[in-house]
């Protein structure tokens, strides 16, 4: 399994309705639990700058990160990108085995 970072932007419509904006959320939960099953969720931050929400998630690879992104996109958010995290133990051992 790998760790992801789900940054995400919500439509202005949407980010203006709290309401709506909560329920949205909800349904979106259920359709990438229902689509993506071996996502196992391990934060959900709610965001004060160029984001909205910042998603931490373990998967088991790039394909189930990026179903996670376009189902965002589909659901009201303008922006959504899954980033790969690396552990920074297991990045000190990269930098290691390629001489740097």
């Amino acid at each position: 399994m790998g760790t992801y970072i789900l940054m995400t932007s919500m439509t202005p419509e949407i980010s203006a309705d709290l309401k709506r904006r909560a329920a949205i959320g909800k349904e979106w939960k259920k359709k990438v639990d229902k689509l993506c099953p071996d996502v196992k969720w391990l934060a959900h931050y709610a965001l004060l700058g160029p984001y909205d929400f910042m998603d931490i998630y373990e998967a088991e690879g790039d394909e189930t990160a990026a179903k996670v992104s376009l189902i965002s996109r589909a659901n009201g958010a303008l922006k959504a990108e899954s980033w790969p995290a690396i552990e920074w133990k297991h990045f000190i051992r990269f930098t290691k085995e390629i001489g740097i």
